[in-house]
């Protein structure tokens, strides 16, 4: 290219690229040009002028920014950042061509200009850090030397440091702090240690970041005082002159905080204690929050790594963060790492066939040192004639062989092992480690624990314990799961060498561990799984020949203590509790342990959604005999994409079937067990065909069968012919399945069957119509024991419960309770209904709720309980669209009316002048009524009066709920005088969402406090305030209050109501203080939505 070719490119060049964008390309350019950096001397430009320029004004103000060829270099890179490699490949050569026209002193010129008196360039900072990061060696491994085996960054993990900081393009903002998260030893310090050898090498971030510094948690720990700029110089060479010069543009500096999970501090400095100077002494732990916080350096960006368990702690200190998750080895590359390892493929194959069988195992092998270690392990399993299979069942069984190995690769002398003391100090330190979150020791620690340094050099010529070669005195174990093994360890070995110097501690330590859960406690999750797996017999024998030491199982008699309070307690099951208590069982492989364990359970809530869960799940019901409750979610665990490759996913479905085969063993192995809920599950055709024989087997004694929006694989005729072989099934609740009128006509065939027990029926939001009615009818006539059917929300409309009233007229018909809520009625289904409601002699509980009946409809319905021989006892009108034209109706048929108990009028148009004519009925000494729901009737404190003299002079009103209606303060006052009368039986009051603040808190106060009977109030969506749950509170902790449930929300109040509400439940454990008022239960009227 000639000189003057070169001048038309440096000066339209950069034009001619930005015509070459399409509009959203250019959108694209912009972005990534904010954020640009060239180094000292240069400056962004302005966001505002970028986002409105056009092609040409922004080719002149790169020019103006950036001078000479430096333009073309900056687009030349967003170019490649955004992928246009056809237009990068046209516009470097020109580049380089053009770089070759220039002298010498054109080249020196603006770096002159920008470093004069400025110290160094950089460089040899550059090369301290390219010196200081190519010596980093892979620490020493479990089990000797890895072979072909590779810490080097993948090519994932380099596109991830690149992207690391990109611009959000929905937001168009460039994130300051970016913490990447992830397991032990999954990669985060080799990642960061990567991003600093890259850009000292200059292949990363050269645009972004003129310095980056890199501060290790391990070494901040042993500082104590000092200031920020002295903590970053440690690496800064004397040629590049004061650091302080480069802090002046703190928007071009990343620092890189590694280890966050290690740094022992609190951070619980205050922000005014904080720091902005940088060139201040403060304590370093005042530095760290300072920086994290954004106190200090605010411009500057972070690169923050943690380990998932602290991310709870680190998170409060960040104003906003972008979160990465390293996620380790994906399962096709730990399947490929796998069958690699082996050079012989059928051992391949058995070790992937036995980890795949262990999610728990083959999720372990994410981690790249960790899969080496197991593949190490068990090719010595296999080389010594042992049984994988039985060593993969449980993460202990594996653990136990991996420690067992550390002693074969020693020289076998004694002198090798460690002495009972010296083992017994390492498991407490591990054990204090895994509880307070620590796993890396200082000198300091190991004393306080009794390890003198040549008990540390035993351990550490096991490889149980390493050496950080970087930093003095600083220890860790070799993988965190080798600590958390060691830390289960202690608690055998406790009892059988004497006494601890603190044991009642020690059981401290123990109840909060068997108290833990993974979502509150995942630090201690996988230590429990051990200690769990070290019960087992087998284990405790490798282990003491291992060692040469005896150890103790005494503390199972303690577990069963703790299993005990935990069956006990109400609040248990969910169905992550559950799950971890099945986990830990089977981690012990202890059939008889597992049974004694599990007797304290009659309720057990399972969520399966992997096939670790089916796995222990299946163990622990195949050994439980006292369950009465099983509800499970089975999800994914029969979808046919298992495994790949090298892998049939044969194998697994084979032993998927087997623990499903074992899971439901418990229909007939548990004479206990009654209830069995299957809602939401997903099972393949195979999976229900074991379900069925099982249901069927002459044993199962089960009585109620919840098949809630349960997508059948088959017709329902497997479902109906259970019926009829199983005389014991007396409940099936299908809502939801979407079985439509050919599913119903097969049920229905089978209930006019004399075999058929069955006694409650939900077809709820089955999809049915009309024509089904015609069958429903004929069974109902036939059927000997249905009382209690539901047919909520279907589409029958007035022409199927015409046919449904002939059944009802029917003399045999043994219906007791019917639901037709949202089906379709109009007055005119109201009629037929009247007419078959006369002569029926059996129903007692009729649900016409969100139906248009109108006031025509209730008056039909009012005629029917006026009737002498009406035997309804419970009538739900809720939501039928009348008005306070029914409560005249409604109110001549009470007074008439000897058998009606329940009455539902929620969410109808009564107002106060309805309610009031009400009233006067409620009050006669001959209203039976005792319980009464008047929810959303558009009620003020003017009804209040009446409402309060029918709890006064009606002895049998027991239950009265007005929430959602606005009484507020004054009507509460009035109700509260009538519910101090000695008259008032009022034992439950619903006034959840009535407008109502602290002031009324005095008076719901003294009523506690002075009424014996009632037991139950719902306070829910009221403002009641700090203040007035203070004076709830203060009576509550009585003992002259009898309240049993209180309705309110919690996490409604601010912080010291929170704390005066859980002091309640510790002072008065008789009251349950819950969010969720409703619970559908039969005693509060709501029977026709009971499962």
């Amino acid at each position: 290219m000639t000189d003057s070719s070169f001048s038309f490119f440096s000066e339209f060049g950069l034009l001619l690229c930005l015509e070459e964008l399409n509009k959203e390309e250019l959108h694209k350019f912009k972005f990534h040009l904010k954020n640009e950096i060239m180094g000292p001397g240069y400056c962004r430009i302005p966001w505002a002028e970028v986002k409105k320029a056009k092609r040409e004004d922004l080719a002149n103000m790169m020019n103006k920014h950036y001078p000479g060829e430096q333009a073309l270099d900056v687009a030349l890179k967003i170019f490649d950042k955004m992928n246009l490699k056809d237009l990068y490949e046209r516009v470097k050569p020109e580049i380089n061509r053009a770089a070759q026209t220039m002298g010498p002193e054109d080249t020196q010129a603006g770096e002159t200009q920008g470093d004069q008196d400025q110290g160094g360039d950089g460089t040899e900072y550059r090369i301290q850090i390219q010196k200081q990061f190519c010596l980093t060696r892979v620490s020493k491994c479990l089990l000797g030397e890895p072979k072909d085996f590779c810490h080097e960054i993948a090519a994932e993990g380099r596109e991830l440091l690149e992207h690391l900081f990109d611009v959000d393009i929905n937001t168009g903002e460039q994130p300051q702090t970016v913490v990447v998260q992830g397991a032990a030893g999954v990669g985060k310090t080799t990642l960061v240690k990567k991003a600093m050898l890259d850009w000292s090498q200059g292949d990363l971030y050269q645009q972004k970041f003129t310095y980056i510094f890199y501060l290790n948690a391990r070494e901040i720990n042993q500082w104590r005082e000092r200031s920020f700029i002295q903590m970053i110089s440690k690496d800064w060479p004397s040629t590049e002159g004061p650091i302080e010069r480069i802090m002046s543009q703190p928007n071009s500096l990343l620092f890189i905080i590694d280890s966050f999970d290690e740094l022992n501090f609190a951070f619980e400095e205050p922000e005014f204690m904080l720091c902005e100077d940088w060139t201040q002494v403060h304590p370093v732990s005042f530095l760290m929050s300072s920086l994290l916080r954004k106190v200090m350096l605010p411009e500057s960006f972070l690169l923050v790594t943690t380990r998932l368990t602290a991310c709870k702690k680190l998170k409060p200190l960040l104003k906003s963060q972008r979160s990465v998750e390293l996620l380790g080895m994906t399962e096709d590359a730990r399947e490929e790492y796998i069958y690699q390892f082996f050079e012989d493929k059928r051992w391949a194959l058995q070790v992937l066939r036995s980890l795949r069988n262990n999610e728990m195992l083959f999720s372990m092998c994410k981690i790249p040192l960790l899969c080496w270690v197991i593949c190490t392990c068990l090719e010595q399993q296999m080389e010594n004639g042992g049984d994988v299979t039985l060593t993969c069942k449980t993460t202990t069984a594996l653990f136990t062989c991996c420690v067992s190995g550390l002693f074969t690769l020693a020289d076998g002398s004694c002198s090798s092992r460690p002495n009972q003391t010296q083992l017994r100090s390492l498991c407490h330190l591990a054990a204090k480690g895994v509880c307070t979150m620590t796993h890396v020791f200082y000198r300091e620690n190991l004393r306080k624990h009794g390890l003198t340094k040549s008990d540390v050099s035993v351990f550490l010529a096991m490889n149980i314990l390493q050496k950080d070669p970087d930093y003095e005195n600083c220890y860790e174990f070799a993988h965190l799961h080798i600590q958390e093994f060691f830390a289960a360890m202690f608690y055998i070995l406790e009892d059988s060498w004497g006494p601890m110097d603190h044991p009642s501690q020690s059981f401290a330590d123990l109840k909060l561990l068997l108290e833990s859960t993974s979502y509150k406690d995942p630090h201690l999750t996988q230590m429990k799984y051990f200690l769990f797996g070290l019960l087992n017999e087998d284990r405790v024998k490798q282990l003491e020949e291992t060692f040469n030491c005896k150890m103790s199982l005494e503390i199972k008699e303690k577990i069963l203590q703790g299993m005990e309070k935990l069956g006990n307690n109400d609040c248990f099951p969910s169905e992550l509790e559950c799950l971890e208590l099945f986990h830990c069982l089977y981690e012990t492989q202890d059939e008889a342990f597992t049974g004694q364990a599990m007797r304290y359970f009659q309720k057990v809530v399972i969520n399966i959604c992997e096939k670790i869960h089916l796995l222990v799940s299946a163990f622990c019901f195949k050994h439980c005999q006292c369950l009465q409750t099983i509800k499970l979610c089975v999800t994914e665990v029969f979808e046919k994409k298992m495994l790949k490759s090298s892998h049939p996913a044969e194998f697994w479905q084979r032993d998927a079937y087997s623990c499903w085969r074992d899971l439901c063993s418990v229909l007939h192995t548990n004479e206990h067990l009654r209830e069995l809920d299957l809602s939401h599950s997903n099972l393949d055709g195979l999976a229900m065909k074991i379900f069925y024989q099982e249901l069927r087997h002459p044993c199962c004694k089960l009585q109620k069968l919840l098949l809630r929006f349960f997508p059948f694989p088959d017709d329902y005729w497997n479902i109906a012919s259970t019926l009829t072989h199983n005389q014991n099934l007396q409940h099936l609740d299908l809502k939801g399945s979407d079985i439509g009128d050919s599913g119903v006509k097969l049920l229905c065939e089978a209930l006019r069957h004399p075999d058929c027990k069955l006694q409650n029926l939900s077809l709820e939001s089955c999809n049915l119509t009309t024509l089904c009615c015609l069958n429903i009818t004929k069974a109902l006539i036939r059927s000997q024991s249905l009382i209690f059917l539901n047919l909520s929300t279907n589409n029958l409309l007035d022409d199927g419960v015409e046919l449904l009233c002939e059944a009802l007229r029917h003399p045999k018909c043994p219906l007791e309770r019917l639901s037709l809520e949202s089906c379709g009625l109009t007055v005119t289904g109201c009629k037929d209904l009247s007419l078959a409601l006369i002569s029926n002699k059996r129903l007692t509980h009729l649900c016409l709720a969100d139906n248009i009946l109108g006031d025509g409809g209730v008056k039909l319905m009012s005629d029917v309980l006026k009737h002498p021989q009406c035997t309804l006892q419970s009538l739900v009108l809720r939501c039928c669209h009348f008005t306070s034209v029914s409560s005249e109706h409604l109110s001549a048929s009470l007074l008439s009316n000897k058998s009606l108990t329940h009455l539902d009028l929620g969410s109808n148009w009564l107002q106060d002048d309805g309610v009031k004519l009400l009233c006067d009925v409620f009050r006669h000494p001959g209203c039976n009524l005792q319980d009464l729901e008047l929810m959303g009737c558009v009620l003020t404190s003017a009804c209040c009066l009446d409402l309060a003299s029918a709890i006064v002079n009606n002895p049998s009103l027991q239950s009265l709920d007005l929430g959602n209606n606005d009484l507020q303060d004054d009507g509460v006052k009035i109700l509260c005088e009538a519910l101090r009368h000695p008259n008032c039986n009022i034992q439950k009051l619903g006034l959840e969402y009535c407008g109502l603040t602290s002031v009324c808190c005095q008076d719901l106060s003294s009523t506690l406090s002075s009424n014996q009977r009632l037991t139950e109030m719902n306070l829910i969506q009221n403002t009641l305030g700090c203040e007035g749950i203070r004076k709830l509170c203060e009576v509550l902790r009585s003992t002259e209050c009898k309240l049993q449930v209180l309705g309110l929300c919690k996490e409604a109040f601010d912080e010291e109501a929170q704390k005066l509400l859980e002091a309640v439940g510790v002072s008065n454990p008789h009251l349950v203080i819950k969010d969720d008022f409703n619970d559908h239960n039969e005693e509060d009227g709501s029977w026709w939505q009971c499962s």
